[in-house]
């Protein structure tokens, strides 16, 4: 009841308003499907149109491939909906409104039955105005029509059918983009700023960056439908990637291709009605094709594509199709607030664009994102239109941003529907959507513009808001998340720590005490979550990925009770520092009081420039008035997983590295009274000096000295 209570609570403060569907109830019998699926050319007629996806404006000439809408209407009972996928970048609400009032007119399809998306190509027509790239009004006329039209055939071709469904991981083609800055070299945002610790498009193994920012989602899902006889009639792939690029305006990049091949090989050209394929856009805000952290590899749009073409190729063969479905959808409405600028930064906006009639240059972001300032500054709040859709037991969800993997991750873990499948950019285009701990990050997908407007905590409340929607559909509740412990976590589990913290939060400030004594921890700004920890079998359970948080900036503090002089800490970590940068690359716990002068305590790191002995290599400290140091021996390398234990007891410190039971560094230390009456850090030293920067997962305290066999026999578990 208190979770019910806590998320209407939530909603009614985002004001969320529910705007009717249909079906939903839970026990309904399911009826005989209908299907009918069509595909309208929406090339333009008339040349030349502006087209966005960058910062500047530019203009098509011609078209180097058809762009099409492709409808599929699905009927059930009294219930009937209709998907449409566009070759647009992005579209408008009003504009998308504009189509399903006309398709509406003619079909008897109510409007909040209609999901309407973009591809987000790169390289279609502008109707909406973004960036430095105006709305091509003309073509923007004629599209809502467009839409209508393909949704009324598509009703029209309505007949008896199937469906049925596949989902298949495919990692090796979908990588965040967003990459971690080192604290070294942040860099400026338009207004001036040095904010930016989180960018796009980092470079191959670019040392300047960290590590990815997030984590991409794998997954393929398949949606295929087929006449009572066997016949295609309709086939929608659904993946996370944000576009292909390279094609010359006009195109419909990846997805229109992969749509024309599927055709190519499942269709046959004298069926009628003609068979239709088609790519959906996933949740892919901060995700792209290429993997930064290894080398270049030569790509082409024909062979990327065919990779997928083939796994739907296949899937549409061996799927098990029903003719008898349930249908709901529901569809609500969310009202946020927009990051409109402040009187500082509206005069600094205004000024620019005075320079600029006046003829003075400015660089492409300041010319960009001054007049971006006026356009928020006209419009405070936006409202969101949000959907679920049940087909059967296939959730597919519906929103109008560019939503970070992380985010379609969150829904696919709690919806109660299995599998589900998330459509961006679908009913508006109202920008990205960071979860809130990226905008502590920065970067191009967080700078307040149209592109990125929303409120700081947009995003908690859209996964809300959707969630709901999906129980509302489903006529269930949501899933729960929970850890799946794998052999490494029950062997430190049986030893009996006083906290442990799996580290696989997917956001908040809570990190999660797995242990049976609630010593939760907390995470503070400059965390990134839901990254790939380390990959040994045993570190997550069978069929589930281990994950790790990032430290960019931020600690992890705990207080933990009963903590004497003989303690241990064991930890995994993945260092993204060079070593020759600062005078330690980075603390990775530290026991001591929080911002105290000269970190009186006790604090387990990694060498910088400071002991050239030290370079690279794990050593321990306690504080600078008793200003000892003991230095391993092994050079740290750096993007690569390590597990380690410190073993403190009294003075004497002994410090294991990946289940070697001889120590890395043995010696003594004096405890000083600060290290006793102090706090747990994770990721950083108790003064905030030399804050690590790389991931850290599976943390545990234990209230003893581990002895070097159980340190091995721990580390030995994560192998099984």
């Amino acid at each position: 009841m208190r979770r019910t209570i806590e998320r209407l609570a939530l909603l009614t403060a985002a004001a969320l308003c529910a705007t009717g569907g249909v079906g939903g109830a839970r026990g309904e019998t399911p009826a005989p499907l209908h299907a009918g699926a069509h595909t309208i050319d929406i090339t333009p007629a008339t040349f030349p149109v502006w087209v966005n996806g960058g910062f500047n404006a530019r203009k098509a000439t011609k078209a180097h491939d058809p762009l099409h809408a492709r409808c599929l209407v699905l009927a059930s009972g009294p219930a009937r909906v209709a998907i449409v996928v566009v070759d647009s970048c992005l579209m408008p609400r009003t504009l998308i409104d504009k189509a399903k009032v006309r398709a509406a007119a003619k079909t008897g399809i109510p409007v909040e039955n209609m999901l309407v998306s973009a591809t987000h190509t790169h390289t279609a027509p502008a109707v909406m105005g973004a960036l430095g790239c105006p709305c091509d009004i003309e073509y923007a006329k004629v599209l809502p029509g467009k839409i209508a039209e393909g949704i009324r055939r598509a009703a029209g071709n309505l007949a008896p059918a199937r469906i049925g469904h596949a989902v298949v991981d495919m990692p090796q083609y979908t990588h965040c983009r967003r990459w971690i800055l080192r604290s070294d070299k942040i860099r400026p945002d338009p207004f001036g700023q040095r904010t930016v610790r989180a960018m796009m498009h980092p470079g191959y193994q670019n040392p300047t960056f960290t590590g990815p920012s997030g984590p991409s989602d794998p997954a393929f899902s398949i949606l295929a439908v087929q006449s009572a006889s066997g016949r295609p009639i309709a086939l929608m792939g659904n993946y996370a990637m944000h576009y292909f690029g390279g094609a010359p305006m006009l195109s419909a990049d990846y997805f229109g291709l992969f749509a024309k091949r599927v055709e190519q090989i499942l269709g046959d050209k004298k069926a009628t009605p003609p068979f239709v394929a088609m790519m959906s856009h996933n949740t892919s805000g901060d995700i792209w094709r290429v993997d930064y952290g290894r080398p270049r590899r030569p790509q082409t749009m024909a062979t990327y594509t065919e990779a997928f073409v083939r796994q739907a190729c296949d899937a549409f063969k061996r799927i098990t199709y029903r003719s008898r479905v349930t249908l709901a959808m529901r569809e609500a409405r969310l009202t946020l607030k927009v990051r409109t600028p402040d009187a500082e930064r509206l005069a600094w906006a205004k000024k620019i664009i005075a320079d600029m009639e006046a003829g003075k240059k400015y660089g492409t972001y300041q010319r960009v994102y001054s007049r971006e300032q006026v356009y928020l500054a006209e419009r405070p709040t936006r409202e969101l239109k949000l959907q679920a859709l049940r087909i059967g037991e296939v959730g597919i969800t519906a929103i109008p941003c560019e939503v970070y993997a992380l985010t379609g991750l969150k829904l696919k873990a709690q919806s109660p529907l299995v599998p589900t499948i998330n459509i961006e950019l679908a009913n508006g285009g109202d920008g990205y959507i960071p979860p809130p701990e990226q905008h502590i990050l920065g970067g191009y997908n967080t700078w307040a513009a149209r592109s990125a407007c929303l409120e700081t905590h947009a995003e908690p409340k859209i996964v809300e808001a959707v969630l709901t929607l999906l129980e509302a559909v489903a006529g269930k509740p949501r899933r729960k998340v929970a850890l799946a412990p794998g052999a490494y976590a029950k062997a430190v589990l049986a030893s009996e720590p006083l906290a442990y913290w799996r580290m696989e939060e997917m956001g908040g400030r809570k990190a999660l005490d797995s242990s049976p004594n609630a010593n939760h921890g907390r995470y503070e700004d400059g965390v990134a979550f839901y990254l790939e920890g380390p990959a040994g079998a045993g570190m997550s359970a069978k069929g589930t990925v281990n994950r790790a948080a990032h430290f960019a900036g931020g600690r992890m503090a705990a207080a933990i009770e009963k903590l004497a002089d003989a303690y241990t800490v064991e930890l995994w970590f993945w260092n993204g520092m060079p070593a020759n940068v600062r005078p330690v690359t980075g603390y990775l716990f530290s026991r001591g009081r929080d911002k105290a002068d000269g970190a009186p305590g006790g604090h387990l790191g990694i060498g910088g420039t400071h002991r050239e002995r030290a370079k690279g290599k794990l050593l321990f400290f306690n504080g600078n008035d008793a200003d000892e140091v003991l230095v391993g021996t092994t050079e740290i390398k750096r993007q690569t997983w390590h597990h380690v234990a410190l073993v403190r007891q009294g003075t004497k410190v002994t410090v294991y590295l990946d289940g070697n039971t001889t120590p890395e560094i043995a010696g003594r230390a004096r405890v000083d009274p600060g290290e006793r009456a102090g706090r747990i850090f994770i990721g950083g030293r108790s003064d905030t000096f030399a804050n690590f920067e790389g991931k850290i997962d599976e943390t545990a305290i234990y209230a003893r000295a581990l002895t070097a066999d159980e340190v091995a026999a721990h580390y030995a578990a994560s192998r099984r």
